[in-house]
């Protein structure tokens, strides 16, 4: 397989602080890869450079081997890099139709005569997403499905994680980027999420996934390997077995002596 993304020499630094310094990173089309590492260790920083909420300051970013540093977060996103975010982001007094159509935004018709004049079209086409939204929300929790009409915010945390997840899917990105979607959840909601995010995965085919996630367990079960940051170096690549005797990452993340 060749690589979906490559990353060279990525640096991001706030004032004085690299919070990524030098990291040098391949990605293969349709892997799995974990990005792991402490709070503070440029995880998210990584996704925010990524997706183009902060410029690099210094390395290069190529996508499909077309470069990509730089752009902003909304070309990034037509080029097909979708992304969920640590804390929800869900408009609660929207429908959960109306979550899902936002991150459909690049795929829809947006010229003023189809919105205001072609009434028909634009039906067609809001009719067309619908029908899609509840398939692949059908996926994850079927009874959620029957439910795209009513506001978010009478859901329960799994399931506004699964459609945070929906939303980023939706305009069928090539790389899809989970910053921690466990998080406020149970270990066995986790579970769930997790086998219905690799469920999706199997089905789109072709789908590329990075996990930042703190729950081992889920690392070890879904990730095909794993790349470990501390303090915004890579200090580790490989299967998640062998990362985990590493003696720099057990030192560095997982606490042991």
């Amino acid at each position: 397989m060749s690589a979906l993304l490559r990353c060279r020499d990525l640096s991001r630094a706030f004032g004085g602080l690299l919070a990524l310094e030098g990291l040098d990173l391949d990605v293969e089309e349709g892997g799995v890869l974990g990005l792991i590492g402490p709070n503070g260790s440029g995880k998210t920083t990584f996704f925010n450079v990524l997706t183009g909420f902060f410029p690099a300051t210094r390395g290069e970013v190529l996508f499909a081997g077309e470069p990509i540093t730089g752009l902003s977060p909304q070309v990034v996103y037509r080029k097909g890099v979708a992304r969920t975010f640590q804390r929800s982001r869900l408009c609660l007094p929207l429908s959960i139709f109306d979550n899902l159509l936002i991150g459909n935004h690049k795929r829809l018709d947006h010229r003023l005569w189809s919105n205001l004049v072609d009434r028909r079209a634009l039906r067609r086409q809001i009719e067309q997403t619908f029908a899609e939204a509840r398939e692949l929300v059908r996926i994850f929790d079927p009874p959620l499905a029957d439910r795209l009409l009513e506001p978010a915010s009478r859901i329960p945390m799994i399931d506004r994680r699964r459609i945070e997840v929906c939303r980023a899917l939706i305009s069928r990105p090539r790389l899809l980027l989970l910053d921690e979607p466990s998080a406020g959840m149970t270990q066995e909601e986790t579970m769930r999420l997790m086998d219905d995010i690799l469920q999706v995965k199997s089905r789109l085919g072709g789908l590329t996934i990075i996990l930042i996630e703190h729950e081992m367990t889920v690392i070890e079960r879904v990730t095909e390997r794993c790349v470990v940051l501390n303090y915004g170096r890579k200090i580790a690549e490989g299967a998640y077995a062998e990362i985990a005797r590493t003696p720099s990452v057990r030192e560095a993340y997982l606490g042991l002596e």
